[in-house]
């Protein structure tokens, strides 16, 4: 009997392969980073055939390393950035244009037109979303309308549309699959989750022909058959990063909620078997899916979580090493007046501003490199506490925990301000790689790994706890600053 699940997590900066034993142990990891595009002021890109060559490497070298056979793999599962857009030729197999990412803001003239349109209350109530660039959907259509010979090619259905998930099948199914998940459909704004099928009025919107999208499938499905060294193992879990997390953290039940903490941040919470809407800037999307049955969660968004101890790092060369941020924040008592508003991609919730831009504000000539690192790392705590205070305004609701994963959450002085920012306990799991978790649970339970949601319950366990400890008073004079900062950096490229 096999005896690991094999999970792919390809995220936004880099690409990971994790392999889980029947405990949920991780039996062994490898990860490789791969390049960030910048071609213009707002503009993100990755490369598809990196995206697929860092994949391949990571999965080589961990199977090499853990000294284990094909045969050994229960099943694969695959979890990755969401939102990205890719097209290729299906002939060819290559790429028409750079996978345009989740957060490039190229598109948003044609978000505006889609409003100015009276689609944006649509939009709301088909996706549950809202309209913005940050969505696939309006990728799809500046692809065609921008690469030559790219429309000609899709209306005679020469061309294929995936979310990152979606390119990944289809090359390690031999480029015979050519599918997608629930989760990662909610994500393009042009699928109806109610129905549970693309809609025909936002295609035609956009232009988009339906023969180039893939079928979706629920999130636990033999999605396809991935072959390696002439052995198929099945690929039977597929879910969008958040919503992996989210099953791989057990908020299996309505009102559980977690936050992930990577290059973005994410604050999704089960709503059950029925989608709520939001009035506070959270999205509605779809958690999980099984045997066309599907739950819905709330998500709040924020672009920039991680990334901006990345920009530290690699772009204003403060630290030398991500690790190094909490040691500089630990130098100061406070960060001097210094708020970091990191909007270098817009504002998600519940801001949702395509033309925020960043800023650095309070600065004085007694400002140090430790004060500026320190409002870096308090900047991605205040954010998902707005998150949170909109979650719990939509539901009427007082969190008391939160669950917490993701690179980030190691940092011990972030999730101790988190807890003091948002005066609520924050729960970390001794495994933190729940994305990959999440989809190797959902391949598990397909192919009968594990039997159940009640089985992953049991091998979930609890790290730390941090809890609040600054006093309401500071928290709010903290709070009130840090709006006042959030509202210099709005509408600032419009």
């Amino acid at each position: 009997m096999s005896k690991n699940i094999l999970s792919l997590d390809q995220g936004t900066t880099s690409s990971r392969a994790v392999l889980f034993d029947r405990e949920q142990n991780i039996v062994g990891e490898e990860h490789k980073e791969f390049r960030q595009i910048y071609p213009k002021e707002g503009w993100v890109e990755h490369d598809p055939m990196e995206i697929l060559s860092s994949q391949y490497a990571v999965m080589n070298d961990l199977i090499v390393k853990s000294k284990i056979n094909a045969q050994d793999i229960a099943a694969v599962g695959i979890t990755n950035q969401r939102e990205t857009a890719i097209l290729w030729d299906k002939n060819t197999g290559k790429p028409v244009y750079n996978a345009i990412v989740w957060q490039c803001r190229r598109t948003s003239y044609i978000v505006d037109s889609l409003i100015n349109d009276g689609l944006g209350d649509y939009i709301t109530k088909t996706t549950g979303l809202i309209p913005d660039a940050y969505f696939s959907g309006t990728k799809i259509k500046w692809i065609l309308d921008n690469v030559e010979g790219a429309r000609k090619k899709a209306n005679n259905g020469e061309i294929l549309f995936g979310t990152v998930d979606t390119w990944l099948i289809w090359n390690l199914s031999g480029r015979k699959a050519h599918v997608t998940d629930f989760t990662n459909a909610s994500r393009t704004m042009i699928f109806d989750i109610h129905k549970l099928d693309w809609d025909e009025r936002l295609l035609n919107a956009l232009d988009i022909p339906r023969a180039m999208l893939p079928q979706v499938l629920p999130s636990g499905a033999l999605f396809a058959r991935a072959v390696y060294n002439g052995f198929e193992i099945p690929i039977a879990g597929n879910a969008g990063d958040q919503q992996a997390a989210l099953f791989g953290q057990c908020c299996f039940e309505k009102g559980d909620a977690k936050c992930t903490y990577g290059t973005g941040c994410f604050l999704l919470m089960n709503t059950g078997e029925k989608a709520a809407s939001s009035g506070n800037g959270l999205l509605t999307t779809i958690a999980a899916g099984f045997n066309n049955n599907v739950c819905y969660a709330l998500e709040g968004s924020v672009f920039t979580g991680g990334a901006v101890i990345q920009w530290l790092r690699d772009e204003m060369r403060i630290i030398t090493d991500s690790a190094d941020s909490e040691y500089y924040a630990l130098k100061v008592s406070d960060t001097g007046g210094v708020y970091l508003v990191p909007a270098f991609t817009g504002l998600g919730a519940p801001y949702w501003d395509m033309y925020a831009r960043g800023c650095i504000i309070g600065i004085t000539r007694g400002t140090k490199r430790a004060h500026i690192v320190r409002a870096a790392q308090e900047s991605i705590a205040y954010q998902v506490m707005d998150l949170l205070r909109a979650m719990e305004n939509d539901l009427g609701i007082s969190m008391k925990e939160l669950k917490v994963d993701g690179g980030a959450s190691r940092d011990c002085f972030l999730m101790q301000f988190q807890s003091d920012i948002c005066g609520a306990g924050i729960v970390r799991p001794v495994v933190r790689e729940t994305t990959a978790l999440g989809a190797a649970c959902l391949a598990g339970i397909t192919v009968g790994f594990w039997k159940d949601t009640e089985e992953m319950k049991k091998f979930w366990r609890r790290d730390v706890t941090f809890n609040p400890r600054m006093e309401s008073e500071k928290r709010d004079r903290l709070i009130k600053d840090w709006h006042k900062a959030v509202e210099r950096s709005r509408a600032w490229a419009e």
